[in-house]
């Protein structure tokens, strides 16, 4: 009996040291082996609060901050910490109903997780923050962040600047994971061009919450805390004061204003009509004021002057001039004797403004008189050359001086979305004519018709190149990013002179120069400045619209180029008004 007892207390002892040991392995698993239960308690315990950077600041010519930084507050959800909150509470703050607040917390856990911060209203009003911070922590799961927003100090420049938005999945996407839900990138204009200069480096600072979900302090002090990064800051070209000057003399026309430094590529100003406050795109109604404009049938978020597409017109003739001379087809003396209309193909179009002797006796009066058939001709003597064979070779040749005048090609201006416009090629007409055409055809593209279109950026580069007599720096805004270092890629491409056509000589240019220094001398007296020799061109662009079947006219484009001083250019101008009668 002794001996049964003593077996059964060693039973006893052994079951106790292995439930002991099974603890102690337990323990051991819980706290060495496995980090859960530690993830865990730190998420209960320690916020990891984004620190956003500040995105670099935009300067114009003369160090004026023409695109800045403010602070706004964003509400951020962590989904699986959101529980047994005051829904009610929280849904009457932010003025939303039940049905809302589930929409927006299913949408925080289908985009970012149920355990990583989401955005659940942003860019809140200064009144809303103020009541959110004083009642943040009855609601578990919820925490303000600070969030560094745009400000347009001069409210222009909205086509220039672009805009920023919450990064989507696709961006996500592409960015290899670097974005995550609720950061925000540039989706238009500069923004969108220099984001990978802009955009800087986000943060985190790690913070103590309380059992009332209350920030008390730092984390140990912050050793595991990083800093946010600003972005980098540009300096552009842009003259701010010129800018706010185009836009007002733009504002209620449909139309374009440019303006670069020829000896640069700078563009000083870029002015689209109608444009819009680029301040509504940063606060709290960003969305709603965005989804206004994209739904405006006037089209404020389309930069005319990149991607509206224009007949040049008349501001054409001096570039086909300029190729006439360069081909030996003219000379500066040669004359056409028009009488008001143009007979050359027998059906006495295009018609002239002017119809007394003389007014095309030269290159010079021709310019400044604008002749049509002089300009027509002269394309049918480019184009019909006996050197190249046919027309269509002729015309082939024609329309590569056009691409290296940069026209029927993009600029590669540092700006999104920018349109190539139209130097149609011999496999259209082909197409549109069934192979059967010939200089008569298209005769008008000698006057800036037909189915040519640019833009207006084009058309003052064009000028840039006649300025600089046969070269030009492609069109650019920024002139030199803060800290720029020998990685840095994107500026290297607008620091190279680009030379035009090197055969065309100096006595060419001077030639279509004299036309144009008349042009604002007599008929465009309107753009004289006194003691400065500009020369310019008018212009005046047919348009039409088929409306049921029925070719309808609508009122003319009105055009004009120019660069000044003649012989030290300083800035070349392109200005087109949709609608607006004779040039």
């Amino acid at each position: 009996m002794a001996l049964f007892n003593q077996s059964r207390s060693n039973i006893i002892r052994l079951i106790f040291v292995g439930v002991f040991l099974i603890i102690i392995v337990q323990l051991f698993n819980l706290q060495i082996l496995s980090g859960k239960y530690k993830q865990l308690a730190m998420d209960n315990a320690v916020f990891p609060k984004v620190k956003y950077p500040d995105r670099g600041i935009i300067y114009d010519r003369k160090g004026r901050p023409i695109l800045n930084n403010t602070i706004m507050f964003d509400l951020v959800v962590t989904p699986n910490e959101a529980r047994k909150i005051d829904t009610f509470g929280l849904c009457e703050i932010l003025s939303i109903d039940t049905a809302e607040y589930r929409k927006r917390m299913l949408d925080a856990r289908f985009k970012n997780g149920p355990y990583r911060p989401s955005i659940f209203q942003g860019l809140l009003t200064p009144e809303l923050h103020a009541r959110l911070d004083e009642n943040i922590w009855k609601f578990p799961g919820f925490a303000l962040i600070e969030r560094p927003v745009r400000v347009y100090p001069y409210n222009a420049g909205a086509h220039i600047m672009g805009y920023i938005g919450e990064a989507d999945s696709s961006i996500i996407k592409r960015s290899g994971g670097y974005y995550r839900m609720g950061d925000y990138v540039g989706r238009s204009g500069i923004e969108a061009y220099y984001e990978q200069v802009l955009m800087g480096q986000r943060g985190v600072e790690y913070l103590i919450k309380d059992n009332k979900n209350r920030l008390v302090g730092s984390y140990e002090n912050g050793i595991f805390d990083t800093a946010a990064i600003a972005g980098r800051n540009l300096r552009t070209y842009i003259d701010i004061d010129l800018q706010v000057l185009a836009e007002k003399l733009i504002r209620n026309k449909v139309g374009a204003v440019v303006a670069i430094d020829p000896k640069t590529g700078g563009i000083l100003a870029m002015a689209s009509g109608p444009t819009y406050d680029p301040n509504s795109l940063t606060g709290s109604n960003k969305q709603k004021n965005y989804g206004q404009l994209a739904l405006d049938v006037a089209g404020p978020l389309l930069n005319r002057a990149i991607a509206g597409l224009y007949e040049p017109g008349s501001t054409f003739k001096p570039l086909g001039g300029l190729v006439a001379l360069n081909e030996g087809v003219i000379t500066p003396s040669y004359g056409y004797n028009c009488g008001g209309r143009y007979y050359g193909c027998g059906h006495g179009k295009p018609a002239c403004t002017h119809s007394n002797p003389g007014h095309a006796a030269n290159l010079r009066l021709a310019i400044a008189n604008s002749c049509n058939s002089y300009f027509v001709q002269v394309y049918r003597n480019t184009v019909d050359n006996p050197k190249y064979g046919n027309v269509k070779n002729g015309y082939e040749k024609w329309k590569e001086y056009m691409n290296h005048f940069g026209l029927g090609e993009r600029t590669g201006v540092d700006l999104v979305s920018e349109q190539a416009g139209l130097i149609p090629d011999t496999a259209r007409y082909n197409r549109v004519y069934r192979g059967s055409w010939n200089s008569c055809t298209n005769l008008t593209l000698g006057i800036g018709q037909d189915m040519m279109q640019t833009t207006p950026l084009q058309m003052a580069n064009a000028m840039c190149i006649i300025a600089n007599k046969g070269y030009y720096f492609t069109p650019h805004f920024v002139q030199k990013i803060d800290d720029e270092n020998a990685e840095d890629t994107l500026m290297r491409q607008f620091r190279k002179k680009h030379e035009v056509l090197t055969n065309i000589s100096d006595e060419a240019y001077e030639a279509i120069m004299a036309g144009m220094q008349q042009v604002v001398d007599g008929s465009a007296s309107r753009a004289k400045v006194a003691g400065i020799e500009i020369c310019g061109k008018t212009g005046t662009a047919e348009k039409y619209r088929v409306i049921q079947g029925r070719r309808i006219k609508l009122d003319d484009n009105s055009v004009f180029v120019c660069f000044a001083p003649r012989h030290d250019p300083k800035i070349a101008l392109a200005v087109v008004v949709e609608n607006s009668g004779f040039g």
